[in-house]
């Protein structure tokens, strides 16, 4: 054997193996968008990024990831026929003031914070929920910048009680962004979590699949500053958590 065969460098491997995953990825998001296109022919308008995210959220699987996004085309056109959600159709929600948009993280992915505890499940239902839901991710997905395709949101839980705990709308929120906004959470912080919220936590975790469980960080409180200050720079936090920035309302952002 010839000595360049038995001293690499561990580096060039690496790159080769990268270079042999890629390879992969390509020809099986070629094979989805075939699929796709034969199957719905409007996909062909749809942008490969958005295709890659859904083969990714399937572990490259081109058979479940292709079901999936035409599961999504068929639910966004049902659900989201006019092509976005007004504010007229979620007042209730808004009037809430739970989600707040402003700066963006050391990655230029853009930074929501939402309040748990200024959600409550009787006001306008699980349907304008969902709706609300709709409108601030499709809000969030906007001020993502080219070269990025993800969102960080910071979830603060201080002050949740009973009263704001609803089962039904969590597992909502948890399958619209598995379901139709895959491979777009690029971090989630979970801070001032106060004992009573995990009795909901252990009912809803069963429903979130591996990849987004591992995006989710639960904070300490004595490390909340710290932990934010490695991905999220001191100018772009709220002011709310040592930062720079005022809390913008997600209408508004």
């Amino acid at each position: 054997m010839e000595e360049e065969d038995i001293f690499h460098s561990p580096q060039t491997v690496l790159e080769e193996r990268d270079e042999k995953a890629d390879d992969d990825e390509k020809r099986k998001l070629r094979l989805m968008r075939a699929t796709v296109d034969t199957k719905d022919p409007s996909c062909k308008e749809i942008d490969e990024l958005t295709l890659r995210r859904f083969l990714r959220a399937r572990d490259l699987d081109v058979e479940k990831a292709s079901a999936m996004f035409l599961k999504y085309l068929a639910w966004r056109r049902t659900f989201v026929p006019k092509g976005y959600i007004s504010e007229s159709e979620i007042r209730d929600e808004i009037e809430q003031k739970k989600m707040f948009m402003q700066g963006r993280d050391k990655q230029g992915r853009p930074i929501a914070v939402v309040f748990a505890s200024r959600h409550f499940a009787a006001k306008g239902g699980v349907d304008e929920f969902r709706r609300f839901l709709v409108f601030a991710l499709d809000r969030l997905c906007s001020r993502i910048p080219d070269g990025q395709e993800k969102f960080t949101i910071i979830g603060d839980i201080e002050g949740f009680g009973y009263c704001n705990s609803d089962v039904r709308g969590t597992i909502a929120a948890i399958n619209i962004l598995q379901e139709y906004y895959p491979e777009r959470l690029g971090k989630l912080y979970v801070i001032h979590v106060p004992y009573i919220f995990m009795t909901l936590w252990k009912i809803v975790a069963p429903f979130i699949d591996k990849n987004t469980r591992k995006k989710i960080v639960f904070v300490e409180n004595k490390r909340l500053h710290a932990t934010l200050l490695e991905d999220i720079d001191e100018s772009q936090l709220p002011e709310v958590y040592g930062g720079k920035l005022e809390l913008i309302p997600i209408q508004n952002g």
